[in-house]
């Protein structure tokens, strides 16, 4: 019987022939890439793919103002509108974020890269010489950011030695159109093809 009759016969597809079975089983599996190796090579491929650059601020229930740049941003639905945004567990912001109902996104504009470079900075003065003005929820807003979204936290989850934050927008408002993008560790700006 051809492979065709047995595969209509039984409705199952046929088997694969006999010396491509003999090979599998004679391969050898190559080696596993050693963990920092695959550290390296995922560094430098996530380096590759260009993303926005946000800056996310909160204020703690003692009126302490935090923030930091994410460039692991994203929506995530329309219906409701979601945002995410993913944390670093080592950084100073993180319990403060951890416990925040709240928060802000600022898309950041180009003229901004030096202040999100300050909010990547650990230590920093972030909030130092800038004229801030107060959400509905009294987080920190940071003027000449080419969009603003104030989110209210929906869900946490463990991402490894992150946490990403899932975020339900309350406010959105568009103030610019020139963004920063980051690409291959360092701040650029957009240009049409």
């Amino acid at each position: 019987m051809s492979q065709g009759t047995a595969e209509a016969s039984t409705g199952q597809p046929a088997s694969a022939p006999e010396h491509a079975r003999e090979a599998a089983v004679g391969a050898v599996a190559a080696p596993p890439v050693p963990l920092e190796e695959r550290q390296r090579r995922f560094k430098a491929a996530m380096g590759r793919y260009p993303s926005g650059v946000a800056i996310v601020t909160t204020a703690d229930a003692s009126g302490d103002r935090w923030g930091f740049t994410a460039t692991s941003f994203c929506s995530v639905s329309m219906a409701p509108p979601l945002v995410l945004f993913c944390l670093a567990k080592s950084a100073q912001c993180h319990p403060a974020f951890l416990t925040a109902r709240s928060w802000v996104v600022h898309v950041a504009a180009a003229e901004q890269a030096e202040l999100a470079l300050r909010f990547a900075t650990r230590d920093a003065d972030k909030f130092g010489g800038r004229r801030i003005t107060p959400s509905t929820d009294g987080h920190p807003v940071l003027d000449g950011s080419c969009a603003v979204l104030e989110c209210t936290t929906r869900d946490r989850y463990d991402g490894g030695d992150h946490t990403i934050v899932v975020g339900e927008v309350t406010d959105a408002q568009v103030l610019g159109d020139r963004p920063v993008v980051y690409f291959q560790r360092d701040f650029r700006t957009l240009s049409a093809l």
